[in-house]
């Protein structure tokens, strides 16, 4: 399956993308056992297996989006990868520190997103998979067990990693599988940088086109993120727009200041492939 088939089947559910996705719900804690954490640090986790994978899979794309070679993926990283989240899922998660609970998380759910992915392939978009006409999609399926507990994706990212850390830089560090979607980190998140790893991320996202941009009438055009998830960005188009000054560069930045609304939004679901490219 070629990039272009791929952008072709999802093209269809691109115009529904401003409408707030039944997945885009606020942040709601699915169990207090996530809320503890271990300052002293007596846990620590290998990422090894994740960060093989992204080193022989995921490619940078001509237009600067990461993209993943899932056609290509073997068997042999297939079986890494799952073992890698068995690991993950044996882990007493409260004995992390909470930086190292972070790169958990985020880790098992971008590994999580692609072995779901890889499962279905070939797919021209994420939402193709599983769900329901009402709920497209796979992220409502539990597809993991941690320290005792199903979780499905949307249990990872809005009842863990939003209601605890409270933090719109989330949006940048989970990756859909979507070309519209934040890129794959390069490589797994850590404890050490992981403050600076996720400004990187903010900045990379907010000054790439599918983030922030002006059309040719001068109107702001952002990623449908933005307004799935406002509440999480600071609420309405004033909040928005500050966060995109605060990791927007220079022009970005002064063309950001001039304005204070935003014109629409737009998002793209084709998969994130990069198969065949070098």
């Amino acid at each position: 399956m070629t990039r272009d088939v791929s952008r072709r089947t999802a093209l269809a559910l691109v115009g529904a993308a401003a409408a707030r996705p039944a997945f885009a719900f606020p942040p709601e804690p699915v169990d207090d056992r996530w809320l503890a954490a271990d300052q002293g640090v007596t846990v620590m986790v290998d990422h090894a297996p994740w960060a093989d994978f992204l080193a022989a899979w995921r490619v940078m794309g001509p237009d600067g989006i990461a993209l993943v070679r899932y056609g290509e993926v073997t068997t042999r990283n297939r079986d890494a990868l799952r073992r890698y989240l068995d690991v993950l899922g044996a882990v007493p998660v409260a004995r992390l520190g909470r930086d190292g609970q972070f790169a958990f998380w985020a880790n098992l759910y971008n590994a999580l997103t692609v072995k779901t992915v890889l499962a279905a392939w070939p797919v021209g978009s994420i939402r193709d998979i599983g769900g329901s006409l009402f709920a497209p999609g796979p992220w409502r399926v539990p597809r993991v067990r941690v320290d005792g507990v199903d979780l499905s994706l949307d249990d990872i990212e809005h009842g863990i990693l939003r209601p605890i850390w409270r933090d719109p830089r989330i949006h940048y560090a989970v990756n859909c599988a979507s070309l519209g979607c934040p890129d794959l980190p390069e490589r797994p998140f850590e404890p050490p940088g992981l403050e600076a790893e996720l400004d990187a991320a903010a900045v990379a996202y907010v000054n790439h086109p599918r983030g922030a941009r002006f059309d040719n009438r001068g109107g702001l055009v952002v990623s449908s993120i933005y307004r799935w998830y406002e509440d999480d960005f600071g609420g309405g188009d004033d909040g928005v727009i500050a966060h995109l000054r605060r990791f927007a560069l220079p022009e970005l930045s002064s063309r950001l200041g001039a304005t204070d609304r935003i014109d629409g939004d737009d998002y793209d679901w084709a998969i994130n492939d990069g198969t065949g490219l070098p």
